[in-house]
């Protein structure tokens, strides 16, 4: 009876490596760049404060601020010189080190128009707004990037220190 089953478990483990390499072999890897606009001031926001703690206006940090977005994705990074658009992040970002301006992302990427119109990117993780690289997890998505896991790397373009308004590159690696 032993030696009956050792081949049925061979070609069990046989059939498990198979399926593996398909699976593997249909996954790509996608890079996309884009631009993510987040605007606080003037009549228009794109990022809103909805809460605060009791020490976040005493904060050097803004300890405690909670930030929803519905910021622009653009191709290139000028947004008032017509970069072309292709979808929306959207989501919370949290003021969360109280000596730091750090913050925890919590956003998906829309994407709106072009090649992935229709589908989302899932964005979580730290990012300490004054590093030069910033790195995000990618932890999910929709359509085109069903199953989707990677990274995101966040570098600041521009930052006016006056309105806060900020754009920011990103590089998305996504498995998928």
């Amino acid at each position: 009876m032993a030696a009956a089953v050792q081949p049925r478990l061979q070609l069990v483990v046989v059939l498990i490596v198979a399926i593996a390499a398909v699976a593997a072999a249909a996954e790509t890897t996608t890079h996309i760049k884009v631009y993510w606009h987040d605007v606080v001031s003037g009549p228009n926001p794109t990022a809103v404060q909805v809460a605060r703690a009791a020490v976040t206006n005493s904060s050097s940090s803004f300890f405690g601020a909670v930030i929803v977005i519905d910021d622009p994705l653009t191709e290139g990074p000028d947004l008032k010189k017509g970069a072309t658009p292709v979808g929306r992040a959207q989501g919370t970002y949290i003021s969360a080190d109280m000596d730091k301006v750090a913050l925890l992302m919590n956003m998906n990427f829309v994407f709106q128009a072009g090649r992935y119109n229709g589908s989302s990117v899932a964005i979580m993780g730290r990012n300490e707004v004054f590093t030069a690289v910033r790195e995000m997890a990618v932890v999910g998505g929709t359509g085109v990037f069903r199953w989707a896991r990677g990274y995101a790397q966040a570098r600041t373009h521009t930052l006016d220190l006056k309105t806060g308004d900020a754009t920011v590159e990103y590089n998305l690696y996504i498995k998928h």
